[in-house]
């Protein structure tokens, strides 16, 4: 029965052929987000001041992120709740979720693996932060694999284009 499903979190896993360290990287710099997840990523140190592109953010800097395929208006703005400098990463999401994102080696090969958690428990959070969220995940997940490997940029990045499953 569906009444037992966990809707309050869900996760990812894709193998990337590439060394974990790159992977981290990909995912702790303005530099890295901005190669295959984001338009715009800008970390603020807990001092107030603003992260050079290619630094690594820290525990409780506040971030502002901006997709493209959509307007200026559509921001995310919250903190990185932990970084340990080699595997391990998460921060505040929509809808008081938590991404956690863990770079590790298995079967021989590089993976990442991306759990998001708090989701609540109505009707609008199912479908917008565990659905949307996982297929926009997934999306993402699939372009880091694509950048990181050396192939192309899948994202949409013409504004006049919207609704599509790649942005």
């Amino acid at each position: 029965m569906m009444s037992h499903y966990d809707w309050s979190r869900f996760l990812l896993r894709v193998n990337i052929n590439t060394e974990p360290q790159k992977i981290y990287d990909a995912w702790t710099t303005q530099a890295g987000l901005e190669s295959w997840f984001l338009r715009q990523a800008e970390f603020t140190r807990t001092d107030g001041v603003l992260r050079a592109k290619t630094e690594h953010f820290g525990k409780g800097d506040a971030y502002e992120w901006r997709w493209y395929g959509y307007h200026d208006d559509v921001v995310e703005r919250r903190k990185v709740l932990e970084v340990n400098g080699c595997d391990l990463l998460s921060f505040a999401f929509s809808g008081d979720c938590i991404v956690t994102v863990r770079v590790t080696e298995e079967a021989g090969e590089s993976l990442c693996i991306l759990e998001q958690s708090g989701i609540q428990s109505d009707e609008q959070s199912r479908i917008h932060y565990y659905h949307g969220c996982s297929l926009g995940w997934t999306f993402y997940l699939a372009n880091l694999k694509s950048i990181l490997e050396g192939g192309l940029d899948l994202r949409n990045k013409n504004l006049r284009l919207p609704n599509v499953i790649n942005a």
